[in-house]
């Protein structure tokens, strides 16, 4: 029975090593640096939101390691581990804005009219399943989903400049002004969702030996606050171009 056994035990795992040894063969494998452009936003601007006042950069940089195993035909499978961050400030003009703000020790919600700064920053670890078509040597399409888990985040700013109608549009006025002490602070932080999942779509050029080039679009499938989160009227998506460079490691 000894010897049954570790027959079958020593079969198990020439099986398994040849298993993994077939999942490996041909894998190719990718290191890549980018920067995310885009920001937090609902899908189609509602009539709440009048105007864009202004949108700064903030360095939201992405790296990552990518595994692609080739198929048939010049299509293959390709999973990827990457650590990045996305962020965004951004001033904009509202009219009757539905938000909860603070304003001294007054904690106030209703509809606000005037403007809202906005900061939104999160550090996360994606993890992308993408198919992928080789129609060139030189070039590679992907798409297929992504998770990340956001492990540092940051949604806060304040109303300014205008005033808020408490309750409903026709409750009591309390003007906001845009000192602090004066304006109406807020911060949704722990709302937001600590997973997000969203759908991936890129493409890739090799220019030069190993080196190349990529541009993707990720966009965001769950809002970035919990669903149970109303404070705020719309869902804001995280939406997102990507533009780097890649190099091959093998």
């Amino acid at each position: 029975m000894k010897k049954i056994s570790l027959t079958v035990l020593m079969s198990m795992f020439a099986l398994m090593m040849s298993a993994q040894q077939c999942i490996l063969d041909g894998v190719t494998y990718s290191a890549r640096l980018g920067y995310n452009l885009g920001g937090t936003a609902p899908v189609g601007l509602p009539a709440t939101i009048r105007k864009l006042s202004s949108y700064e950069l903030t360095p939201s940089f992405q790296a990552g390691i990518d595994a692609e195993k080739p198929l048939t035909h010049g299509v293959g499978v390709l999973v990827g581990l990457h650590i990045e961050n996305k962020g965004m400030n951004v001033d904009a003009q509202v009219k009757n804005y539905h938000m909860q703000i603070a304003k001294g020790t007054q904690v106030l919600e209703g509809q606000f009219t005037g403007s809202v700064r906005t900061k939104v920053r999160e550090w996360m670890v994606t993890v992308p399943v993408q198919a992928t078509w080789h129609p060139s040597e030189a070039w590679r399409l992907r798409l297929g989903p992504y998770v990340s888990y956001v492990f540092s985040r940051d949604f806060s700013g304040y109303a300014h400049e205008g005033y808020l109608r408490v309750g409903d549009p026709t409750g009591a006025k309390v003007n906001i002004g845009s000192e602090p002490g004066q304006r109406g602070d807020y911060d949704f932080t722990s709302d937001m969702r600590r997973f997000q999942v969203g759908l991936a779509l890129g493409a890739d050029w090799n220019f030069y030996r190993r080196l190349g080039c990529f541009v993707e679009l990720n966009w965001g499938l769950t809002g970035i606050h919990r669903s149970d989160f109303k404070t705020i009227e719309q869902t804001l998506y995280p939406i997102y171009a990507s533009v780097g460079l890649s190099y091959k490691l093998n």
